[in-house]
């Protein structure tokens, strides 16, 4: 019987949905008969202390955001040459990068947004080439945490981050429908479409019951689901990532499908859209989670 330590919590803005997540995870292992328990990331020492004295066969990474999916915890990982779920240190630097993550994707041939990184005291001295409408968010960050829509000059008052020397990403907005697809075996599963309540697809919207309908499966022509299954499966594996992605877009008739981001570490929470995907397909929860254990790895030395 595998010993797996559900590593969750962790030190980035997305705390508690990886608490949540990582709950959700737990369950699911121990019902599938793995000897898995939680382990909530507060600080280092207490987790290498943990790891020596009771070593798993297999860390399950449920840490989201910063420290988690950045490829901080994977290379720690790594050295330690204990198995981990989800992607590798170089898959998920890429990842988290949304600068990085667009340049691989137009070297593979999938269609992306104009953009421009700097800093946030760039844009508010010297303002950005980037027209009207534009989104600004970090370039390393997820869950929509600290994305803003300028529609206007006056929204630029709203933009706001504590660090003025941190660096973020003007992209052109993109009007149209939200679509997202996760890669799961390298395999995309389904598409959905998603249609918030709120202004746009943010945090709130992400994790609150009922501010987001998930259409499942999208209503969309075939050439263009099998565009978004297509752009999805080519960065899952233009990353590197190992197991399980998701990949979010921008569709209307004038751009075609425009990918947004990726994300190597999605979300397992009962509003999460892997999961909902993957029992569309057939996937359980449990299988779901339980495959993620039976392909973890690390980097060997």
């Amino acid at each position: 019987m595998k010993k797996v330590m559900v590593l969750m919590g962790g030190f980035s803005a997305e705390r508690e949905v990886s608490l949540v997540s990582g709950k959700g995870v737990l369950e699911a292992l121990i019902r599938a008969g793995y000897a898995a328990y939680a382990h909530d990331l507060k600080n280092i020492d207490d987790f290498l202390a943990e790891i020596k004295g009771n070593r798993p066969d297999v860390v399950f990474n449920a840490l989201h955001g910063n420290w988690g999916e950045d490829g901080e915890i994977q290379a720690l990982l790594d050295l330690m040459q204990i198995p981990y779920t989800h992607s590798g240190m170089k898959a998920s630097l890429l990842g988290m990068d949304k600068e990085l993550t667009k340049m691989v994707a137009a070297g593979v041939g999938i269609k992306i947004a104009e953009s421009e990184k700097l800093t946030f005291a760039s844009l508010l001295q010297n303002g950005t080439k980037i027209p009207l409408p534009y989104v600004v968010k970090p370039v390393a960050d997820g869950s929509s945490v600290g994305v803003f829509i300028v529609q206007t000059e006056s929204d630029l008052a709203q933009v706001n981050y504590d660090d003025e020397n941190r660096e973020i990403l003007v992209e052109k907005y993109i009007a149209g429908r939200e679509l997202t697809c996760a890669v799961y075996n390298g395999k995309a599963l389904a598409v959905t479409e998603l249609c918030p309540h709120a202004a746009f697809y943010n945090y709130q919207a992400k994790y609150t019951n009922g501010m987001t309908q998930h259409e499942l499966p999208a209503n969309l022509a075939p050439e263009v689901e099998n565009t978004v299954k297509k752009y999805a499966e080519k960065l899952h594996k233009a990353l590197g990532c190992n197991m399980l992605s998701r990949s979010d877009f921008r569709y209307n008739d004038i751009d075609g499908v425009v990918l947004l981001e990726v994300n190597t570490n999605p979300g397992m929470t009962p509003l999460s859209l892997v999961p909902e995907q993957a029992l569309f397909v057939g996937i359980s929860y449990e299988e779901l989670c339980s495959g993620m254990v039976e392909h973890a790895q690390c980097r060997k030395l």
